[in-house]
């Protein structure tokens, strides 16, 4: 069988990609998530984070232990599996993975771009909980659409980063 579609770089980068996304849908779907020991983990930091925050600019917040976080008056925000961030950390790794550069910086460069999509998470968090003591359908909206695109493009501008500075030129 001839392979040689796989000198391209491009194609190199999405069958890699595709093999990486078919991993990690087996290992996060059958291990990982049943397990909930990961997901927990996360939204409890998330939790966490986001409390001390609020807290901060002096908000009374209130936690549950079911996922629960919200400001005195709200009704509050459940923090599902999927919108604990784990899925952005994959996407973004990745990327990063399966496009050129050396290894030492892959290292670096995921864990800080992980905590980084994580910061950020933790700020969408923060929002939604305000924007939940003003109006539910605000929270939804944002929640839905505003927060989609800026998590993804954020992400995207990582990965630009990464391609930018950091990989080896194809």
């Amino acid at each position: 069988m001839n392979f040689s579609f796989l000198k391209n770089p491009v194609v190199r980068f999405l069958v890699l990609v595709f093999t990486l996304y078919i991993l990690w849908y087996f290992v996060y779907n059958l291990w990982l998530q049943p397990n909930q020991t990961l997901d927990l983990f996360v939204i409890d930091i998330t939790i966490l984070i986001s409390k001390w925050i609020l807290e901060l600019f002096n908000y009374t917040v209130y936690t549950g232990a079911d996922r629960l976080i919200g400001i005195d008056g709200a009704s509050g925000l459940w923090i599902g599996d999927n919108c604990n961030g784990i899925a952005l950390f994959a996407l973004f790794s990745w990327f990063i993975i399966a496009f050129k550069g050396k290894v030492k910086y892959k290292l670096i460069y995921i864990p800080v771009g992980i905590l980084l999509i994580q910061l950020i998470n933790v700020l969408r968090v923060v929002v939604l909980a305000i924007l939940d003591t003003h109006s539910r359908a605000w929270t939804e909206f944002n929640h839905t659409y505003t927060f989609t695109i800026i998590i993804y493009g954020f992400i995207f501008l990582l990965w630009m980063n990464w391609v930018n500075n950091f990989s080896e030129k194809v």
